[in-house]
């Protein structure tokens, strides 16, 4: 009960993620990918930068940091958002929420290559359970009225972004535990994310002016806007906040259980708000993934065992 405040948060925050996929469907249908992005960060960045005045929390990054931020900023904002815009226009809501489950998989096999943390049988036996949940979905989602090589189509666009994401996840645990070397420590998680996204929206621009002389200037009706502002300000600004609270109060690991609740509130909001079809082989596929990324994630480091 100490920290009653902030689970609930962390629980909101869930809630928060998982309607962004039903509003990440709506916002592909009514707007071009690059440009559906490229907006969404223009009032995202503009919320972190009051943020950061209101709290008086200004801090410019060094020479160095900005090498890293560019990297982040690229896989963070181009990458993970043209797979996820482009794929949010193939899939449903709730197959996507459960395909994204697999980031932490992919963050946990680049940990090994990049990190030179070892391979266990808990990963591995992870991954296995949580491929086989993928296959069920790509196989028996209920949501029949998509055609199938649509929905794989996306499926599989859903993974790329979780891929981009994990890539992103190891550049910035290196950003904020390692310094660069004209630093004196390393960047806090707000900075990191607010110049980052600063610069992966100035990567971003060139791109939506090539989509934009091809397709037009952006348009959409009231739905597509108001999914627009929504990702921007509560699925990105707000939860960020708070999850990152959540982090500082209660530690990285009870947060990241939180993660868990997103394919719930993903499916039973596209079935709500978008009329996606609930079926045994959605709950057979989350309990797979999920139970696969919770097993995979209960590996204790050698000290920790010890003790």
């Amino acid at each position: 009960m100490k920290h009653i405040l902030i689970h609930l948060k962390l629980i909101i925050v869930a809630a928060i993620w998982g309607l962004g996929w039903p509003a990440g469907r709506v916002l592909a249908a009514e707007m071009a990918p690059f440009a559906a992005a490229w907006l969404r960060y223009v009032v995202a960045i503009a919320c972190f930068l009051v943020l950061l005045q209101v709290t008086n929390n200004w801090e410019l990054p060094t020479r160095g940091e900005w090498k890293r931020i560019a990297l982040i900023g690229f896989f963070s904002t181009v990458v993970y958002q043209a797979f996820f815009m482009f794929g949010m226009q193939y899939t449903a809501a709730g197959d996507a929420s459960l395909m994204i489950t697999f980031n932490p998989f992919f963050t946990a096999l680049l940990a090994i290559v990049f990190l030179d943390e070892r391979m266990h049988w808990r990963l591995g036996t992870g991954l296995a359970l949580g491929i086989s949940g993928v296959t069920i979905l790509f196989l028996y989602s209920p949501n029949v009225d998509i055609p199938f090589n649509e929905r794989a189509l996306g499926d599989l666009l859903i993974a790329a972004a979780a891929f981009s994401w994990a890539c992103n996840s190891i550049l910035m645990k290196k950003a904020m535990t390692t310094p660069a070397p004209d630093a004196t420590e390393s960047m806090s998680p707000l900075h990191l994310t607010v110049w980052s996204s600063v610069v992966g929206f100035l990567l971003l621009t060139p791109v939506v002016a090539i989509e934009t002389w091809q397709v037009g200037l952006p348009d959409s009706n009231m739905n597509g806007w108001i999914s627009l502002v929504f990702l921007a300000v509560f699925s990105t600004v707000i939860s960020y906040v708070w999850f990152a609270d959540g982090i500082r109060t209660i530690g990285a690991g009870k947060s990241a259980l939180y993660v868990y609740l997103v394919p719930p509130f993903g499916i039973f909001s596209g079935w709500l708000l978008l009329d996606e079809k609930l079926g045994v082989p959605l709950l057979i596929s989350f309990i797979l993934i999920v139970g696969g990324v919770a097993l995979a994630q209960s590996h204790k480091a050698p000290a920790e065992e010890a003790s």
